[in-house]
């Protein structure tokens, strides 16, 4: 037990410090928080607190990463977040709901608790009772019992529970609420727990193995089909069935509308008006975990990927044995005579990355204006030539040739005037003619010389210009 986080953090000398941190954080407001905003949160506590005296000397990052280890903490990527994201483990919430319940202790016997154990105790004796006689019994009974409480009610003989009475089966409703939230990170734990020892056994045991991938290559969800799975899913239909759901929204709706409500102090009050959305927020997160583990798991055994860490598990065990042969016959004191090249890559998390700051690089003096280059215009038109199709050229061209003859084709204008930009000229005319010219059925053959002065050829499609359309190429 003394191994146990919830232990641990309850011994530990700076319990309450660390107590009262994370449940300020993430358990009070909300359930999970990206890392850089932790980070930056917890920094701004321990600046408070040791400015009030209190002896901490390390980092935010130094003490959040040894609650981790700790298992105080479970840090997890979300599908679609851009960094990680810290949330309390179970044993955490564990240890501030006892420390809650040792400031606010329950009454040591009080009435609503003792009704809804008599409650639950008949209800299970009913649904369990198989004698038809009996049963038939005990629903005539409880005919008549509702039949003299309608005829009770409808001379005004109405049986209403008191202020304080209300008020601590209402406590005693949220405390049970409050529970099965803790419950749902366990149950998460209870699925991670069972996707690790099922992928172990695909790797390791060679008789469970073979159950495990038959039962996944059949289509089965190993496991929605676990204890915790199906005890799970149970809960979870009853959570959203909607007969249940209206029967339990009037029932709030009830209770909230109620004078004794309002004597319930603020973090009760706001607790039981969001119940249902905290049960549906709970239970869903549990729901995709499942449905994401069940996924995953078949996707692993699917993918093959297993075979490529039972390998590297086999190597791993043959060397461990190799080692464990030859214990007795070489010394740890003994030189190996063996060279073992390291990886130069430095690995560190994705939380610690920090961004460039190129003030850092800068040099110490200011920065001088440079020499102007000589440049003329020949030279800025040599390179605007380079980079664009000169179309007024083409077009001037395109005019020109019409002057003599009523229709030209690209090929008659490149042989008058040829690609004074190579390729870019013949692409220009052909962008011409999709506009302004009219394209034939047959092809025709140009040819153009390169800046390499190489000679080139290509066939277009016949595109002619007609004097007609002499104006638009203006």
């Amino acid at each position: 037990m003394r191994d146990q986080p919830l232990w641990r953090l309850l011994a530990s000398a700076n319990g309450p410090i660390v107590i009262g941190l994370l449940q300020s954080h993430l358990y009070t407001n909300e359930r999970s928080l990206p890392t850089s905003i932790f980070h930056e949160r917890i920094g701004r506590e321990l600046e408070s607190l040791r400015a009030q005296g209190e002896d901490l000397p390390q980092s935010a990052q130094a003490y959040i990463s040894d609650w981790l280890s700790q298992g105080y903490l479970e840090r997890r990527f979300p599908l679609g977040a851009t960094e990680e994201e810290y949330e309390l483990s179970a044993a955490s919430v564990e240890a501030i709901r006892f420390i809650s319940n040792i400031e606010q202790p329950h009454s040591a016997a009080t009435e609503s608790r003792l009704t809804l154990v008599i409650q639950a105790l008949v209800k299970l004796a009913e649904d369990t009772n198989a004698d038809k006689a009996k049963r038939i019994e005990r629903l005539k009974a409880e005919q008549t019992r509702i039949k003299k409480e309608i005829e009770a009610v409808q001379k005004g003989q109405i049986r209403v529970l008191s202020d304080d009475s209300a008020l601590e089966r209402t406590r005693e409703i949220i405390s049970l609420a409050d529970e099965l939230t803790g419950d749902f990170r366990r149950v998460r734990d209870q699925f991670e727990h069972l996707n690790r020892k099922l992928r172990e056994q695909l790797i390791n045991d060679e008789e469970n193995r073979g159950v495990v991938l038959s039962s996944v290559f059949a289509g089965m969800d190993m496991i929605n089909e676990s204890e915790a799975g199906k005890t799970f899913l149970a809960f979870w239909r009853l959570l959203t069935d909607p007969e249940q759901s209206a029967t339990l929204d009037e029932a709030l709706d009830d209770v909230l509308s109620r004078q004794f409500v309002n004597q319930l102090n603020p973090k009760d009050k706001s607790f039981l008006i969001s119940i249902t959305r905290n049960l549906l927020e709970q239970g869903g997160v549990v729901h995709e975990v499942m449905q994401a583990f069940a996924r995953s798991l078949r996707n692993y055994v699917q993918s093959r990927e297993y075979l490529e860490q039972r390998r590297l598990n086999q190597l791993l065990n043959e060397a461990y044995r190799t080692a464990l042969s030859i214990k007795d016959e070489v010394k740890t004191t003994d030189a190996l005579k063996y060279t073992l090249v390291l990886t130069s890559s430095r690995i560190t998390s994705l939380s610690q990355l920090t961004l460039h700051d190129p003030t850092t690089q800068a040099l110490p003096d200011e920065m001088k204006d440079g020499d102007a280059p000589d440049i003329s215009l020949d030279f800025v038109a040599g390179l605007v030539a380079q980079s664009e199709i000169d179309f007024r050229s083409l077009k001037e061209n395109i005019r020109s040739v019409l002057e003599t003859q009523t229709q030209a084709s690209i090929c008659d204008i490149l042989e008058k005037y040829p690609a004074a930009q190579g390729l870019g000229s013949v692409v220009g005319l052909v962008a011409l003619g999709s506009k302004h010219g009219c394209k034939a059925e047959t092809h025709e053959t140009v040819t153009w010389t390169g800046s390499d002065e190489q000679r080139r050829s290509a066939r277009i499609p016949k595109i002619y210009f007609l004097r007609e359309q002499i104006n638009e190429l203006a």
